[in-house]
């Protein structure tokens, strides 16, 4: 959204106040010494005192601090990220998950290819910042989350985050928001987003406005595997692996618009940033519902649609290694049957629950077989065909050797050929786990049979191969196209249901329809 924007239109989003941009670019004004959010209150600076930045690291290298009014650290994610494929948007994602501080720049160029040096110019040049001074931005939010929410000593704090050092996490805060840690921790406890049970880390997670919640969290809800994931009462809840613990998360609506209220138990405080990370590639919260609705809306197949469901989201995954195994049971089967097989192989093969992240009703119970478990496992005890757990088995030992990645680092397109390489796994279900476990936003599933049905109902092409060549025109968002057709067919249905569609109408979807969902393969995943 922001690469075509020269500073004189991104002046006047600021002058206008248009939130669509928070997140997306910042802007700093000289005079102060101060960088904000576009939408900030503020009186707007004069257009020879401002500059703008592309990430909040980029201004804090220029020597900007955070404005406390707009506080633009807690703006929602730039959608460029999960758009741009080549390596800088890879960089970014594994720097947003941590990577740097789990192993260093050394290993962060070692996962995308290019040496330490090249990949410093690369991300200096389109971002403004380098590796170290991108991961210190999140490590100072993530100290943030925690000095304002808990009540950790300020010590646990800054080695939670990432820090070095104390007086390293003492400096970079007072440097990036112009307060002392204490400081923070009184004037945060007034903002604080509800009362926590001891242990639970409470925040909001930001996004841009419109959004369907209640519906997305209905499709990851129809999808719940007992033992690790149930929705009840508006509230989804699920177990997460995380890369030095475990931890467990509630998610719902907030208490106002703007912001979906996350609720965090973990073994490990350090994987703050990794639990939320994986919490908002899950709910699609950096998306921009604007552009999505501005380029679909005209088509005249998914207009109507994309009007009657204004903020549809593409949801993902906390686990792409997860979803690809629950992509390949759920194989020829029906949601309900899909979700008793997975339910099955959690309760046999999955890691027990860590102790004091019970939550309330006991229905979590245990961690999602990890990769190198199942790839030792026998293709005949999953209470599926042979056949299917032998590319089950497949999989999972060539996501455990690194063969295939499905990090938050890979290349979209070479893990979709390598997993299509794989007995077992075809075009559908590489593109499912691209679409939703890697948040590729521009996957068409084309060969699906409730995009097929759908389709079919607006009288639109009916051949595979002509929806994929017509589709091209749905780029870079053909995944929220896949998302509204397969919702098209829940509405359809519920509207036959109450006499609103003629008997014989093409309203009926694959099993599950309602609320979203695969159709011919991997409708549980």
């Amino acid at each position: 959204m922001d690469s075509v924007m020269d500073d004189d239109q991104r002046y006047r989003a600021v002058h206008s106040r248009d939130s669509r941009f928070d997140g997306v670019f910042y802007t700093a004004v000289r005079t102060t010494g101060i960088y904000c959010r576009p939408s900030c209150p503020a009186v707007t600076p004069k257009r020879v005192n401002t500059r703008f930045f592309p990430t909040a690291a980029a201004a804090q290298e220029s020597g900007f601090r955070a404005c406390k009014r707009c506080r633009p650290d807690l703006t929602p994610g730039s959608p460029e990220w999960n758009l741009r494929a080549d390596v800088v948007g890879r960089a970014m994602r594994l720097i947003q998950d941590g990577a740097v501080d789990r192993g260093g720049v050394g290993a962060l160029a070692s996962a995308v290819g290019y040496s330490e040096r090249q990949l410093n110019r690369l991300l200096s040049a389109e971002v403004g910042a380098g590796p170290l001074a991108l991961a210190r931005t999140e490590r100072a939010q993530t100290a943030r989350v925690l000095v304002e929410t808990t009540d950790m000593p300020m010590a646990d704090v800054a080695f939670a985050a990432g820090f070095a050092s104390v007086r390293q996490f003492n400096e970079t805060m007072q440097a990036v928001f112009d307060r002392s840690p204490t400081e923070m921790r009184s004037v945060g406890r007034s903002r604080a987003p509800g009362s926590s049970a001891p242990g639970t880390i409470t925040l909001r997670l930001p996004y841009r406005e419109p959004i369907d919640l209640a519906s997305m969290l209905g499709f990851l809800g129809d999808r719940a595997v007992p033992g690790i994931e149930e929705y009840r009462e508006g509230v989804y809840r699920r177990t997460l692996p995380l890369p030095h613990g475990t931890g467990v998360v509630e998610l719902s609506a907030g208490s106002g618009p703007g912001h979906v209220l996350c609720r965090l138990r973990l073994t490990e405080t350090r994987d703050l940033a990794s639990a939320v990370r994986r919490c908002r590639r899950l709910l699609d919260l950096d998306a921009d519902p604007r552009a999505v609705a501005e380029a679909l809306g005209g088509d005249p197949l998914l207009g109507p649609i994309v009007s009657a469901r204004p903020g549809m989201r593409s949801p993902g995954h906390v686990d792409p290694a997860e979803l690809a195994v629950r992509a390949v049971l759920g194989q020829q089967v029906s949601v309900r049957a899909a979700r008793t097989l997975a339910g099955r192989l959690v309760q046999r093969f999955g890691k027990p629950l860590a102790e004091g992240l019970e939550v309330p009703g006991g229905g979590l119970t245990h961690l999602f077989p990890s990769p190198d478990v199942l790839a030792g496992a026998d293709p005949a005890g999953f209470s599926i065909p042979v056949a299917r757990g032998t590319a089950l088995v497949g999989l999972s030992g060539a996501v455990a050797s690194g063969r295939v990645d499905l990090g938050p680092g890979c290349d979209r397109e070479e893990a979709e050929r390598r997993l299509v390489e794989l007995r077992g796994i075809g075009p559908w279900t590489a593109g499912y786990v691209r679409m939703r476990g890697l948040g590729d936003p521009d996957v068409f599933l084309h060969g699906d049979l409730g995009v097929r049905s759908a389709l079919e109902a607006g009288r639109a092409w009916t051949s595979p191969a002509a929806a994929a060549r017509n589709a091209r025109g749905w780029s870079p968002w053909r995944s929220y196209a896949t998302h509204l057709l397969w919702a098209s067919l829940g509405d359809a249905a519920r509207a036959r249901e109450a006499g609103a569609v003629p008997d014989g109408a093409s309203a009926d979807g694959p099993s599950g329809a309602v609320g979203g969902v695969a159709g011919r393969t991997g409708s549980a995943a």
